[in-house]
């Protein structure tokens, strides 16, 4: 009898903790998100400066994803040409969509698409190596032998994602220009002189600039959130495959968010 009024006060205090376990959950993701990305910020700047795994991760976000980068670039140029010479065509305005595609390439496309496809390539291979090596306790050998394992694994990753996805974003866009090209001009009958003064005039500086800061900083999400997903990995290799799903999704998610904040931020300030 003495334990009978205990037990409404239990079941209410389980229901509180079933409902807010999600929200739980999220709040500590957010939480060691931000610490891990502070930590790896805070040892970019402290010796010893790690040369040859900066070197390696740029070989792996940079160079390794130019093919991907040039294909996905190319395609999305010339689909933006075709769908604006066949528009602009019922207007008779068909001279704009030089200007008009490098535009919206510089703007928005090439930014988002080099984001989402280093999220797939680089992100989540990111993912599954940290992930892989949390769960083989080779992160806890890194400590073992007095080396910050954010320092050594986390730092150069991210330093190169930042670095090298505006890189990637300023690629994306010339070969785009010259999908857009060879399908406007060369396929379509768009006057060339026109498509390439319409660069000139409705192409400035602020949109390249917008462009590069946007890359940036998916580059800087798509490390942190990629390490972080990795990094504290468990459960064996099903563990390591839900982190990368993890890491992919989470990356792809925080693009598009960030990419309607900046855009909004960038063109208000313009």
């Amino acid at each position: 009898m003495q334990g009978t009024p205990d037990k409404p006060l239990a079941r209410v205090r389980s229901l509180a903790l079933a409902t807010l376990s999600p929200v739980i959950d999220v709040l500590d993701a957010v939480g060691t998100t931000v610490h891990l990305t502070i930590q790896t910020v805070l040892w970019i700047f402290r010796p010893p400066y790690r040369w040859g795994q900066l070197a390696a991760a740029m070989e792996f976000l940079g160079v390794q994803s130019i093919f991907i980068i040039s294909l996905t670039g190319t395609f999305s140029g010339m689909v933006l040409a075709l769908q604006m010479v066949n528009t602009l065509r019922r207007l008779q305005s068909e001279a704009l969509v030089g200007g008009i595609v490098v535009v919206s390439l510089m703007r928005e496309i090439s930014p988002v698409f080099s984001g989402l496809m280093v999220t797939a390539r680089a992100g989540s291979a990111m993912a599954a190596e940290l992930g892989n090596m949390r769960v083989t306790e080779q992160i806890d050998a890194i400590t073992t032998m007095s080396v910050s394992p954010v320092q050594y694994l986390l730092s150069p990753r991210m330093v190169a994602s930042v670095f090298m996805l505006p890189l990637l974003t300023i690629l994306y866009t010339l070969v785009g220009a010259v999908g857009a090209y060879v399908v406007a001009v060369q396929w379509l009958n768009v006057d060339p002189g026109l498509f390439v003064d319409k660069i000139r005039q409705l192409a400035v500086p602020n949109d390249l600039y917008m462009g590069i800061v946007k890359s940036a900083v998916f580059g800087f999400l798509i490390s942190a959130i990629s390490c972080r997903q990795g990094f504290y990995a468990s459960g064996g290799a099903r563990g390591v495959g839900e982190a990368t799903t993890r890491a992919v999704v989470q990356s792809a998610v925080a693009i598009l968010v960030s990419n309607y904040i900046i855009t909004s931020l960038m063109t208000e300030s313009m």
